[in-house]
């Protein structure tokens, strides 16, 4: 991509940000990032492929965030984030992108185990969460290894990377009721979802807030598995940009179990009993830990299993 249009992209993140209330310094980080870019003499492009993130960072006005949000840019064409903020994510093309996942494989990844990111794809690909999909077998995976590898660009990382320790789940769980809160006053701007919308209605509220350093992203789920279950009122997936990374968590109503009707952050069932307070049974413990409060695949369980605590 070209200055111009690398430009053009910051200068509608601001636009977004501005019409969803914001942070205002946030939204002038990226008007001044446009101004700059737009006017810089060496393509954005070339920087990057000579020097990595760390030559986006030498660029005036550039910081750690920003810098990674170009680089998805220059080598995907596209930006995740401004799709989300348009209204527009679609996870399962995203993933149907990578050769080796097709539509099909690409929706049970999504609904199975929740990944709307490449980058997230990356870890399940490695965690050995992606090698129990159906039609994924050994072959496959190292296929998909090897193309998110080429895709994300690994090689441009220069020194150590960051290892930041875990948000708190009180933290996480706080920017959930503050949404929630929000969103049942009508007190948050809405956007008009491109997928599972064909009435074409403005309806899923989006809140963005701060905590601290970190920037948070709210919105109500709007997977088909959301829609399925009749969750999309419930479901709260959160994308938290910090200094060196976006995160991603989901919040959901718990089913059943010692947190039944508590909000728990998915994948984090120990720390959030903990928080509450609320001692968890040898048996259960045994039974997060192996992974079964967590989204997985109905083939793993019984049909009528659907989401578990």
């Amino acid at each position: 991509m070209i200055n111009e249009e690398i430009a053009q992209k910051l200068e509608e993140v601001a636009l977004l940000l501005n019409e969803q209330n914001a942070n205002f310094f946030r939204i002038e980080a990226y008007r001044r990032a446009a101004k700059t870019i737009r006017f810089l003499k060496e393509p954005v492009s070339q920087i990057y492929r000579e020097k990595g993130i760390e030559g986006l960072k030498e660029v005036p006005g550039i910081g750690e965030t920003l810098a990674r949000f170009m680089s998805q840019l220059i080598t995907l064409g596209k930006l995740p984030m401004l799709d989300r903020l348009r209204g527009g994510t679609d996870p399962v093309a995203l993933l149907s992108t990578i050769p080796g996942i097709g539509r099909k494989t690409a929706e049970r990844i999504h609904d199975d185990l929740g990944i709307e990111s490449l980058e997230e794809l990356e870890l399940a690909a490695t965690d050995g969460r992606l090698a129990v999909i159906e039609g994924i077998g050994e072959k496959r995976l190292a296929g998909i290894r090897d193309s998110l590898a080429a895709r994300l660009q690994r090689v441009r990382l220069q020194g150590p990377q960051i290892k930041e320790q875990e948000i708190p789940v009180a933290e996480i769980l706080d920017v959930d009721r503050e949404y929630r809160t929000k969103a049942s006053r009508n007190l948050l701007p809405t956007i008009t979802p491109k997928r599972l919308n064909p009435m074409r209605e403005s309806w899923l509220p989006v809140l963005h807030t701060q905590r601290g350093r970190r920037h948070y992203t709210a919105l109500f789920s709007n997977t088909a598995r959301a829609h399925e279950l009749g969750k999309t009122k419930d479901w709260v997936v959160l994308y938290i940009e910090t200094d060196h990374r976006e995160r991603q968590h989901t919040v959901i109503t718990a089913y059943f179990g010692e947190l039944k009707g508590k909000r728990i952050v998915r994948g984090r069932e120990i720390e959030c009993s903990e928080h509450y307070g609320i001692p968890v049974a040898p048996t259960s413990r045994a039974r997060y830990l192996a992974g079964f409060g967590e989204i997985v695949p109905l083939s793993v369980k019984s049909p009528s299993a659907g989401i578990i605590l």
